[in-house]
């Protein structure tokens, strides 16, 4: 079935698409508030702006969406057949900016986790790698 919707309601679409707040997000901030943990979020002093901060144990967690950062096999993380020449260059990006974000978090003295939107489906082991990072 065709897309009839103009590229002005796309671009709507799309813009509507959350960066803070999202179940993901909210789904590990439970399970680190449950751990124990208290966390600050989206300190936009640091590099890429992390979801969650802990600021006392100097350690981020990103929580990314599969998409848009381009996460290797898994089907949330395709990329879409229509207008790959947009979307291959936008997500290689959103990639190459993650890494020197860590590298620049890193070279701070913070250390980093990624937390994937498809892992949270499974709370009991992103409550197992939370653990262990923390």
């Amino acid at each position: 079935m065709a897309d009839t919707r103009t590229p002005a309601q796309r671009r709507r679409i799309m813009q509507s698409v959350g960066t803070k707040n999202t179940l993901p997000e909210k789904t590990v901030r439970r399970i680190i508030h449950a751990l124990g943990f208290r966390f600050r979020l989206h300190r936009r002093d640091l590099p890429g702006t992390p979801d969650i901060v802990l600021p006392r144990l100097r350690k981020v967690v990103f929580v990314n969406g599969c998409f848009w950062h381009g996460h290797r096999n898994c089907k949330k993380g395709a990329l879409p057949k229509s207008r790959p020449e947009y979307w291959g260059p936008k997500i290689a990006r959103n990639i190459q900016r993650d890494v020197e974000v860590r590298a620049k978090l890193k070279a701070a003295g913070w250390d980093a986790l990624t937390v994937w939107q498809c892992e949270t489906a499974n709370p009991d082991r992103v409550r197992r790698r939370l653990k262990d990072f923390l």
